[in-house]
């Protein structure tokens, strides 16, 4: 142990004597480091963010779309067919035992005026069930009732991006407010969701009961007054989800009176699965990120044996001379060893700074979500260190393993 603490002193001493290589031996491994970090952070980031769009949509989410189209041989995109009705999302509450509930939704685009100010927005046409399925909450006033939808009340919830541009800073509850010239009254304001995995602003919004948004607002969209845009469902377990849309997919089947040779005239979409591909796209970037940051700490750990080398040959009488008063191979060795894994470990310090801020400089001028975690700073601090002793091995032993006679007559 005293060996290596005097092998230490004596490495330090030799750095501090040659301050400015160094720092430039260093500078590899502070930007190798910093770039581990950074992009570390951003890879954290983006899977704290895609969390937060699960909870945004709501757990344990499955869509059911209406089916394509066929004309003259020619398949429309999903949703041209009206294959989903309000008797379906009952029958799918009801017959599904996976499934916690199912709602019917009709979607439409709406002009929307209180006072002097309008608005343009989408409405949704709803049941009470809409906010369970969707984890919605409302954050001033109440939501509307069977009751409402039954009677087809002309109520409405809005999210907070249109009642900050309707009302601003006043109170809308009890408001009266005009969707397509159509009067309504703002029973509730719903706790604000942010954007969705898409980009849209999940705030801009305004529920109405599904009733009222058919006759009033968005019409009806076929000869089937029953007909819906979509079913929105709950599972009762994330677990059972693929056996929750094995359940859905026969029951529709059965209903809409398809053969086995048919396709089926709806499409099922699991918002776990969407993440899912969001997240492994994620995590390939960011492994690639990393691969190419590495990169750096490489070419740092080279810039190190390169110096080191040439420290040996400036430093080889003095090695001959340590080794003539006793010095022993390890002891050389060591010192040198000491000499590339400060250099490595103080760069990698620095390299954490610069990473950190570096990550922050990101996250505000590109607004994206960054995070430092402690796991990826200890981990780059360590493979700085192993860099430093993998490049500098070679040296270390280049100058312990050196002839002390010729090491004593070289000039």
């Amino acid at each position: 142990m005293k060996h290596f603490i005097s092998s230490m002193r004596i490495a330090l001493r030799a750095l501090q004597v040659n301050k400015l290589r160094s720092a430039l031996t260093m500078l590899g491994i502070v930007i190798g480091v910093a770039a581990v970090i950074a992009t570390a952070a951003i890879g954290s980031g983006a899977k704290l963010r895609i969390q937060q769009q699960i909870a945004s949509i709501g757990s344990n989410i499955i869509i059911v779309l209406p089916g394509s189209l066929t004309s003259s041989g020619l398949r429309m995109g999903t949703g041209n067919a009206v294959t989903l009705t309000e008797s379906d999302a009952r029958e799918l509450a009801t017959q599904c035992p996976d499934i916690a509930l199912a709602v019917p939704t009709v979607r439409g685009g709406a002009q929307t005026v209180y006072e002097n100010n309008n608005w343009a927005t989408i409405v949704y046409g709803v049941t009470p069930g809409y906010l369970e399925a969707r984890d919605l909450s409302v954050a001033v006033g109440a939501p509307f009732t069977q009751q409402d939808v039954d009677s087809a009340n002309k109520t409405a919830l809005l999210g907070k991006t249109v009642s900050n541009n309707l009302f601003g800073d006043i109170d809308p509850v009890g408001q009266l407010i005009r969707i397509k010239n159509v009067p309504f009254t703002v029973v509730g304001v719903l706790v604000p969701k942010g954007q969705s995995p898409t980009g849209q602003d999940q705030d801009d919004v305004i529920l109405l009961p599904i009733s009222t948004a058919k006759r009033k607002v968005i019409g009806i969209k076929s000869a089937n007054a029953d007909a819906v845009d979509a079913i929105i469902m709950r599972a009762k377990n994330g677990d059972q989800i693929q056996a929750a849309q094995d359940e859905v997919k026969a029951l529709l089947r059965q209903r809409h009176h398809l053969t086995p040779s048919e396709d089926d005239d709806f499409s099922i979409r699991n918002m776990e699965e969407i993440f899912a591909a969001q997240a492994a796209s994620s995590r390939i970037m960011s492994i690639m990120l990393a691969a190419v940051a590495s990169v750096s700490l490489v070419v740092g750990g080279i810039g190190i044996m390169n110096i080191m080398l040439v420290s040996v040959r400036e430093r080889t009488r003095e090695i001959g001379l340590r080794q003539a008063v006793g010095a022993k191979t390890r002891d050389i060795l060591t010192q040198f060893l000491v000499e590339a894994a400060a250099l490595s470990v103080a760069g990698g310090c620095a390299g954490i700074i610069l990473g950190i801020v570096a990550s922050v400089i990101i996250s505000r001028l590109a607004g994206w979500n960054t995070v430092v975690s402690l796991g990826a700073v200890a981990l780059a601090v360590f493979f700085s260190a192993m860099v430093g002793i993998g490049f500098g091995y070679y040296p270390a032993r280049k100058a312990a393993y050196l002839d002390p006679i010729e090491a004593l007559r070289s000039e």
